[in-house]
């Protein structure tokens, strides 16, 4: 258990580069195979009883700094290790995907008669004895505090996506609660998953949710309450030793920011952090992670891809031949074992491999130049005296943006440059810090294409209609986030239907259907699936990877340390 004093510490390690010829020399899979990867074998004994009281700290090492404390409010994945451990939901998904009641008594269902008239009704039994942090009970008033104020006009809410669709709200008793939905809704089950309840008692005494005091010092019902912030270096939670739940077994829990991945290796390594999570521990220190002593380390599930965007506005993206020619010269298995050192996970779907509408049928992508060369002839795509493909004037011509300074994406870059140029395709690079990138650029479609990563699905469910709906598109006035600006009919009314069932085996069908036809039309180039690597120190008990929590504290509360 790490009992130092949290501060400030520098600490750089040697990056390892990796250059063209690099990449020309190794075959598919060799640099994976000489640095011997895989899961180093650990022996597993029964963990001890957990402490009677709270004791102890975990110190959690993240290369991103928490900001963002009100959990209604537009915030970063980051964010999510502090409302998770501050706040709860009604239920919560485990790593098998099954929601599990939290505040409520039961998750409501078809069966259990929670949901009913085709999913237009909905009833929630709350769960009894449950007090915020200041002592105050928590009653079903909250819960309709919350869903009101996430739809409230001039409230800036993370989003109204689902909620919106809530009317008539009903308080039935202390912990009852019911509403009507305007339209059935499937993915509302997992959206509450991810919606933390908000105390009625604080935020309604507010002038403005939106800037109140409770924003800077959250008050919540979860297994940890707020400590004290230090801006740029940390934030401290202390345990709550009223929580309706198992545990707390940590007295503190200490979110360690530490922005340069090497440097928070380097922490991790010596001992000052316990753990390291999200971005993880950089590939390129893999294999010698797994050797450190005292330490586990693990490659965990992500539903996250890593995908090229093309803005289907742009004059040549929006040819379907383009993106096939494009798709068939990207070298997805050199940039997988030499860039990445053999980690992530090829795909050719926009669902996870683990998810239950997952379609393992598809296509597997080839890497054919020439295939790619006699697609774009058939196109009427010719090579003009430079070398860069004409189609009635214009040249086959774009650029790829990501963020600056991220060293192994440009890699790729560097690598679909020089295959796309084999094929008369003249990419430029356009990288920009990620404060440029993600913002107007990156949301109102002002790309011509990223190389990004990011999830098509509503928290653990598998609907993609936020990220694939012509409704989607914010440059075109749409809530949503289709930034690659994808219209197409028949996708729409699948995604229409896969909303509008409860039943799982016809939405999985209707989930297939869309993964054939993206796979088809390619609106996103996928390339992998991200498979992070996560590490702590041996000793700690309760810790547990989630694909369908989107930070790996989502059950903090029940960590502590063997003795």
């Amino acid at each position: 258990m790490s009992k130092r004093p949290v501060g400030t510490i520098s600490a750089s390690l040697p990056m390892p580069a990796l250059h063209r010829r690099d990449i020309l020399a190794l075959g598919a899979g060799a640099l994976a195979a000489s640095y011997g990867f895989g899961a180093r074998a650990q022996t597993t004994k029964a963990a001890p009883p957990p402490p009677a009281k709270p004791t102890g700290q975990v110190v959690v090492g993240l290369s991103q700094e928490p900001t963002a404390f009100n959990p209604l409010m537009p915030g970063i994945e980051v964010d999510e290790t502090v409302w998770m451990q501050v706040f709860n939901t009604m239920w919560v998904a485990d790593p098998q995907g099954n929601l599990i009641a939290d505040l409520a008594a039961e998750v409501p269902t078809e069966a259990n008669g929670g949901i009913s008239e085709g999913g237009l009704a909905w009833k929630v039994k709350l769960r009894e004895g449950v007090t915020w942090h200041d002592g105050t009970p928590f009653t079903a008033e909250d819960v309709k505090y919350t869903l009101e104020l996430i739809n409230a006009p001039g409230f800036k809410s993370r989003t109204r996506v689902g909620h919106a669709l809530v009317k008539d709200i009903v308080v039935k008793g202390p912990h009852e609660i019911s509403w009507r939905m305007e339209k059935a809704y499937s993915p509302y089950l997992a959206l509450l998953s991810n919606t933390y309840i908000v105390p009625k008692h604080l935020l309604e005494k507010a002038s403005d949710p939106n800037t109140a005091p409770f924003n800077g010092a959250p008050v919540g019902t979860g297994p940890f309450k707020w400590g004290q912030r230090t801006p740029g270096d940390n934030i401290m939670l202390v345990a709550n030793e009223k929580y309706h739940g198992k545990g707390p077994y940590l007295e503190r829990a200490v979110l360690k920011y530490v922005p340069d991945q090497v440097a928070l290796y380097a922490q991790f390594r010596t001992g000052q952090v316990d753990l390291i999570i999200g971005t993880g521990i950089p590939a390129n220190f893999y294999a010698e992670a797994v050797k450190l002593p005292g330490r586990k380390v693990v490659k965990i599930p992500n539903a996250s891809l890593e995908i090229l965007m093309p803005n289907l506005e742009h004059p040549v993206l929006a040819e379907k031949a383009v993106r096939q020619a494009l798709y068939a010269s990207i070298n997805k298995q050199a940039i997988i074992d030499v860039i990445f050192y053999g980690l992530h996970k090829p795909t050719e779907s926009f669902a996870p491999q683990e998810s239950w509408a997952y379609n393992p049928n598809l296509p597997k992508q080839e890497y054919d130049l020439a295939k790619a060369n006699k697609i774009l002839d058939d196109a009427g795509w010719k090579r003009s005296g430079s070398g860069t493909r004409m189609k009635n004037g214009v040249p086959l011509e774009f650029a790829v943006s990501t963020t600056t300074g991220s060293s192994l994406r440009e890699q790729c870059q560097q690598l679909m440059m020089q295959d796309w140029q084999q094929v008369g395709v003249s990419m430029k690079i356009a990288n920009m810090p990620a404060a440029v990138i993600w913002g107007d650029f990156y949301t109102r479609s002002k790309f011509q294409s990223l190389l990004v990563g990011t999830a098509f699905r509503t928290v653990i469910d598998p609907d993609p209609a936020s990220r694939f709906a012509s409704d989607a598109i914010p440059a075109k006035n749409g809530n949503g986030a289709n930034q690659m600006q994808w219209q197409n009919a028949e996708v729409d009314q699948l995604l229409k239907a896969g909303q509008e069932t409860f039943d799982q085996a016809k939405r999985k069908a209707i989930y297939w259907k869309l993964q054939e036809i993206a796979r088809d039309e390619l609106p996103i180039l996928p390339i992998y699936q991200y498979v992070p690597v996560e590490g702590y120190k041996e000793g700690l008990v309760g810790y547990e990877p989630n694909i369908n929590a989107r930070q790996n504290t989502w059950n903090m509360g029940s960590w502590y340390w063997a003795r």
